[in-house]
């Protein structure tokens, strides 16, 4: 998935420092969520969850000149994030839970914006929810799996 989404952000010409915040923020993501979810998750891959939330991410230079842009954008990741969580616990909400889930590429999308500007950021907005590789068949089979 990782290299899908680099490929992506090249097509998207956006700065490396971005594409690297972005891809910190992805691993965070699935550590985190993985964390939350209680799966069995390596020491060395919560320990660089750890350094990526407290060290990387915040110094990284294109986060630190657009954190007044991004922040509330990742404040609301966040809360549909713990929106989704509740609602898969109904699975006639699935898919709600499953929009919820997408809010990682309105993060990308919002990038773009500052990269590039209104006009660009509105041309690829649909590049950027094509992104979204997860169908809603394979995202509810999950839950028959677990």
């Amino acid at each position: 998935m990782k290299q899908e989404l680099v490929t992506h952000f090249n097509n998207l010409s956006l700065p490396l420092s971005a594409q690297q915040w972005l891809l910190d923020f992805w691993d965070v993501l699935q550590g985190l969520d993985d964390w939350r979810d209680n799966d069995s998750v390596d020491s060395n891959e919560k320990e660089k969850v750890i350094y990526q939330v407290m060290v990387a991410m915040p110094s990284n230079l294109f986060f630190q000149q657009y954190a007044n842009h991004l922040l509330p954008i990742m404040s609301n990741l966040v809360l549909k994030w713990i929106g989704a969580n509740k609602l898969e616990d109904n699975k006639e909400e699935l898919s709600k839970a499953y929009m919820w889930r997408a809010a990682y590429y309105d993060l990308i999308l919002e990038v773009v914006y500052l990269v590039h500007g209104y006009k660009d950021a509105a041309l690829a907005s649909d590049y950027v929810a094509k992104m979204y590789g997860e169908t809603f068949e394979d995202y509810v089979k999950e839950f028959k799996n677990a």
